[in-house]
């Protein structure tokens, strides 16, 4: 089978990006036997809904099994797997390109919500019990990693075979100089997680959706959900 798993572009004045560098640590340890793709996306409301864009080229030049979209969630303490995107556009900063779009869909007409389609539970479940803290969340937020998410959902409901989802990753501890632990430590500062952390969760998450598209796997039947 075939997988794509894309990061970001540093953006925000950022100097990198955590998810591009799980993505790329991703790529290094991948043993196969399934062919790994890894793209790193811009940070540009425009270039997400475009038919032309990097996302929608990938997806039609690589024609994959499996699609991971991973991005950074600063201030996270955990590995976020996330289950519903939105039609919704609300920058609280200008993206790489300047735009800043208030109250805008993703996709015009489209519906106001798309899904998951990974493993989401089962993903997290697997991702807990190799010791890194990750839970299913609900909101994708309205900036970029939104709309990617939503585009990405959008452009495969016409192809039920794929599987399909977001991922959220916190800072890595190399980024903010804070001390390796097993979990997200503030240190005093931001939350974060080791870089090697989070490239195996991100594996943990690609090949549990393997299995499932091989029917190898069930998604997990247990509550996840949030109070708020």
């Amino acid at each position: 089978m075939k997988v794509l798993v894309t990061g970001f572009e540093p953006f925000g004045g950022d100097a990198t990006n955590a998810s591009a560098d799980a993505v790329a640590a991703l790529a290094a340890r991948w043993a196969g036997p399934d062919e790994l793709v890894t793209a790193v996306l811009p940070v540009e409301f425009g270039q997400v809904r475009a038919a032309d864009g990097p996302l929608l080229r990938l997806l039609d030049a690589h024609r994959p099994d499996v699609v991971l979209a991973v991005g950074l969630a600063a201030g996270a303490t955990q590995v976020r797997v996330e289950q519903v995107a939105i039609n919704l556009m609300d920058a609280r900063i200008p993206d790489n390109g300047g735009a800043q779009p208030a109250d805008a869909p993703v996709a015009d007409g489209g519906p106001d919500a798309r899904f998951t389609t990974l493993p989401a539970k089962a993903a997290v479940a697997a991702v807990r019990a190799a010791g890194i803290p990750a839970g299913v969340t609900y909101s994708a937020g309205t900036y970029v990693c939104n709309a990617t998410f939503y585009a990405l959902q959008h452009a495969l409901a016409e192809r039920p075979g794929v599987l399909s989802g977001f991922v959220h990753v916190p800072r890595t501890t190399e980024e903010v100089g804070g001390e390796a632990s097993a979990s997200a430590l503030s240190d005093g500062g931001e939350p974060h997680l080791p870089l090697e952390a989070l490239a195996r969760a991100l594996e943990i998450v690609v090949r549990t959706a393997l299995a499932a598209a091989r029917g190898e796997a069930v998604e997990v039947a247990a509550a996840a959900g949030a109070l708020h």
